[in-house]
């Protein structure tokens, strides 16, 4: 497997959030970006994952709550990939990915667009 540090992996994650361009993340409303070691143990190879209503859903109700998560997972990133060019190219792929899932964007249309 890959070594890289916690920290480095966050700063991967940091430069991928800023690659993003400036018009969407204005737009990103109550949504919070994580970076954790490992997905839940029923699924090892999961990259990221979304948590919350993604802005398409949201209606006058939408108020008060807490923010959506977006957390980006280092281990399984480092053991599908073989450099570090590789976790870079991944990590933004997951993160946009991710990202996507906030403005309504399902996985079929991901996967057509290439962030699958």
């Amino acid at each position: 497997m890959l070594e890289m540090t916690r920290e480095e992996f966050e700063e991967l994650v940091a430069e991928a959030l800023d690659r993003i361009p400036p018009e969407l993340t204005r737009l990103m409303d109550n949504v919070a970006v994580f970076v954790e070691d490992e997905p839940a143990a029923d699924e090892p190879e999961l990259l990221g994952i979304y948590e919350g209503t993604p802005l398409t859903e949201r209606g006058e109700w939408y108020a008060g709550v807490l923010p959506d998560r977006i957390t980006i997972y280092r281990g399984p990133t480092l053991r599908m990939c073989e450099n570090r060019e590789d976790v870079v190219g991944e990590t933004e792929i997951t993160v946009v990915h991710e990202i996507a899932h906030h403005f309504g964007i399902d996985d079929e249309r991901l996967h057509a667009l290439g962030y699958g």
